[in-house]
């Protein structure tokens, strides 16, 4: 169960090697969290990413999980949820892709939508259904600004993020009043290896500003965080731009 202050004691990372995962783990276990799963393809780096939790003082599992792999959400996460309440599932997978070879390449931009959405809306699911069986918890959607507004830069990516952020609301409204709580995060440009040789970008943030701000939205129950929160003024700004003014921006 969370503590008074609404933190998990118990925590399933959907995305067991993302570095805004790992750093938000790191600082719930700094916190309560005791118990972490990562959930995550098999590999030398999950192995690693378990270790140092582990260095930290929490019991850490992993468990072989591939967004791309619908058919076995069910199974794979069922077994963590069989192991005992889960307090918080942070959904934390994603590839941002690359924009001018996926355009050439329709399978590979499918790839970028299947995992980013269809894959999170799997086990989203699986795991809302887990949540609401055990009567609480907190399901934390890691979404992104790009999702608020397709850019030309970047729409492949920024459209698999919209439908994600318009999923994870909807499931929050469907969740609502079943005692789990579900929070969307939308950051914008993380300093992190998928991103390492991009433009820096205004407003960048890093994977530890994203752990602090998904805590304190833990604490306030809040629905949406913005990553820095500046964001939210500027992406209003930008949503309703007249499309043809907005086409010729440098974005």
């Amino acid at each position: 169960m969370k503590d008074a202050f609404g933190l998990p004691q118990s925590l399933l990372v959907l995305g067991g090697t993302s570095e805004i995962a790992l750093a938000t783990a790191r600082r719930l276990i700094a916190r309560r969290t005791r118990t972490v799963w990562l959930a995550g393809r098999p590999s030398p780096g999950l192995d690693e990413a378990a270790e140092q939790l582990r260095g930290l003082g929490a019991v850490v599992r992993t468990v072989a999980f591939d967004a791309l792999d619908p058919a076995a959400h069910e199974d794979a996460l069922g077994k963590v949820f069989a192991e005992g309440d889960v307090d918080m599932v942070l959904l934390a997978f994603g590839t941002l892709g690359d924009q001018a070879h996926d355009e050439r390449d329709p399978e590979a931009a499918v790839r970028v939508a299947q995992t980013n959405y269809t894959g999170a809306v799997s086990a989203g699911l699986v795991c809302a259904s887990a949540l609401q069986a055990q009567g609480h918890g907190s399901l934390v959607v890691l979404s992104s600004v790009a999702g608020e507004r397709a850019r030309r830069a970047n729409f492949i990516y920024g459209s698999s993020k919209a439908g994600l952020d318009a999923f994870a609301q909807g499931l929050g409204d469907a969740l609502y009043g079943t005692g789990v709580h579900v929070m969307v995060v939308r950051p914008g440009f993380v300093r992190t290896r998928m991103t390492a040789g991009l433009p820096q970008a205004p407003l960048a943030t890093t994977p530890e500003a994203v752990a602090a701000a998904v805590e304190l939205g833990l604490r306030r129950r809040a629905e949406t965080v913005w990553v820095p929160g500046a964001l939210r003024v500027v992406m209003s700004a930008l949503r309703h731009l007249p499309r043809g003014l907005f086409r010729r921006l440098p974005v």
